[in-house]
């Protein structure tokens, strides 16, 4: 449910849209939230990046939730839970009486149960399973956290209880299905949609059980839902919410100021002194949950010898950065996980920035200068990195001063991130905020299963030392034990050097102060159920 327009008309139809997005029935409430980014669908499965979940987050529930503003672990659409002693068999007892959303093209005849966690979960993992296949059929998330490899079965045992059986224990199984791609569609729809021959729209006009249902989608303009009245759990406080899809910060803090929207994230750190002094706004800010890297595709040459990697990460002044991009928003990365986060190694020694030794270690290698190789930076601005394009500016003179010559290279921002999980680049730059407060799920990025074309492991770097680690993590209870193995990867990464870790930032978002009820995420998610404006 896309709309295109015509180039002539393209602007003031954008303009008309933006001045109607506070508009609507009289008396009735509209939330509008300016976004940084248009979805790639209302599928998070299909999805890696916060744009896209961000955009189907209204719309969907999960077996277990996150409780708002916390990373702690509450039920969802599992009331309830059990765990076998050996940690393999989960059994969860579904919610009752749930209601799906009515659509314009879809009229659900039966409440949420089974079934849907069936189809849900099969989807991802099953290659012959109806829809595989739909919308490119493929499932990063579900691969990369080894999933696809680890499940025994998605099993039915009454229309409202579910069993999850694993080949092997993990413990970070409950907070996992609190995660985006672990959202529950309705089978129901499916069914319907693959009757009537239209198996695409399924994840483009989405169907959920959340606190918003979907409306219509105006294609890199506005997303619009309304309030579902019959959700079960912490309803929506406003009739109707809107995505005014505006990528430019300068032009989302405008929006703000004038009121054309309530809430946004992602300000520049240059504007925050002036936003900070506006007495009709509000800037909230949390340590963030993330981390900024640049990473070294270790199968392409010379990134794949180990004193190349440590020269390039010698050869960047990263203090410098810090100073001139983050502007005091920003720590220093030395591990992948926060400082903020339990299993950080503190004894990790920080790569000093010395290019005399980065040119030995270039010459140690056999690599003669002068060379060139590939930078590839972010389109986009995040929280971990609010400008990526003058981040690859200062390396690609630092890397200069020891023979190398960068070429700086930049795609749209699907498409710079398919390439990139392909493995097309030499090295490129990319980050991670956390989805579920456990450390496994930064780690991950750097386990052999996210290595594959097409994983979230930028570097494609697989240890095996390193993955034995992070597979035997996941298997233990005890995190004491657990944190004794993370702090071991650590000192692996920072010998192995597969990316040059930049900062992990301190995310703000920026809102009018007559928003009540909204809690900054410390996933960087924005939900809008319990929010209102007074």
């Amino acid at each position: 449910m896309t709309a295109s327009w015509p180039k002539a008309t393209h602007r003031s139809a954008l303009a008309l849209a933006a001045l109607a997005l506070c508009a609507g029935a009289a008396g009735a409430k509209t939330l509008v939230y300016c976004s940084e980014g248009s979805p790639e669908n209302f599928t998070p499965a299909l999805n890696t990046t916060g744009t896209s979940f961000d955009a189907a987050r209204p719309v969907y529930d999960r077996l277990t939730h996150f409780t708002r503003g916390s990373t702690q672990v509450e039920p969802g659409l599992a009331e309830s839970w059990s765990m076998s002693p050996d940690g393999k068999v989960y059994t969860l007892k579904l919610r009752k009486g749930v209601k799906f959303h009515t659509i314009k093209d879809f009229t659900p005849t039966r409440d949420f149960n089974a079934d849907d966690v069936v189809f849900s979960f099969e989807r991802q993992w099953k290659a012959d399973h109806p829809y595989a296949k739909v919308s490119g059929g493929k499932y990063d998330y579900f691969a990369d956290m080894g999933l696809k490899d680890d499940l025994e079965a998605v099993e039915k045992v009454d229309p409202y209880t579910v069993r999850i059986v694993l080949k092997k224990p993990n413990v970070t199984m409950l907070p996992n299905l609190a995660m985006d791609f672990a959202a529950i569609h309705s089978a129901e729809y499916a069914d319907a949609l693959t009757k009537a021959g239209k198996q695409g729209q399924f994840d483009q006009a989405p169907v959920g059980t959340g606190p918003f249902s979907f409306v219509t989608y105006q294609k890199d303009a506005v997303i619009r839902y309304k309030a579902n009245k019959a959700y079960w759990g912490e309803k929506a406080m406003v009739d109707d919410l809107v995505f005014a899809i505006t990528p430019d910060a300068t032009a989302r803090y405008a929006k703000l100021k004038a009121g054309e929207c309530h809430l946004t994230g992602y300000p520049r750190p240059a504007d925050l002194p002036e936003m900070q002094k506006d007495k009709s706004l509000r800037v909230t800010s949390l340590p963030g949950l993330n981390i900024a890297y640049w990473a070294f595709n270790t199968q392409k040459a010379p990134m794949d010898k180990k004193e190349v990697r440590q020269a390039f990460t010698m050869a960047i002044d990263k203090a410098a950065i810090l100073k001139d991009v983050y502007l005091g928003a920003g720590t220093a990365a030395k591990n992948l996980i926060p400082p903020t986060l339990w299993g950080y190694n503190d004894k990790v020694a920080e790569w000093p920035h010395d290019p005399e030794k980065a040119k030995a270690l270039l010459v140690k290698a056999g690599v003669k200068t002068p060379i060139e190789v590939d930078l590839w930076y972010m389109p986009v601005q995040r929280p971990y990195n609010p400008n990526a394009k003058r981040i690859a500016e200062m390396m690609q003179a630092d890397l200069a001063k020891i023979g190398v010559t960068a070429k700086l290279v930049t795609f749209e921002w699907g498409e710079y991130r398919k390439r990139l999980q392909q493995g097309e680049h030499q090295t490129g730059m990319l980050g991670w905020n956390g989805d579920n407060g456990d450390p496994d799920n930064f780690f991950f990025l750097h386990g052999c299963d996210a290595a594959r074309a097409g994983g979230q492991n930028l570097s494609k770097w697989c240890n095996k030392p390193y993955d034995e680690k992070l597979e035997k993590a996941r298997t233990l209870t005890d995190n004491k034990a657990r944190a004794k193995l993370y702090e071991e990867m650590q000192l692996i990464e920072r010998d192995e050097a597969p990316d040059f870790k930049i900062a992990h930032s301190v995310v703000y978002e920026v809102m009018r102060q007559e928003v009540t009820g909204y809690k900054q995420s410390p996933f960087n998610s924005h939900q809008f159920n319990g929010v209102s404006l007074k």
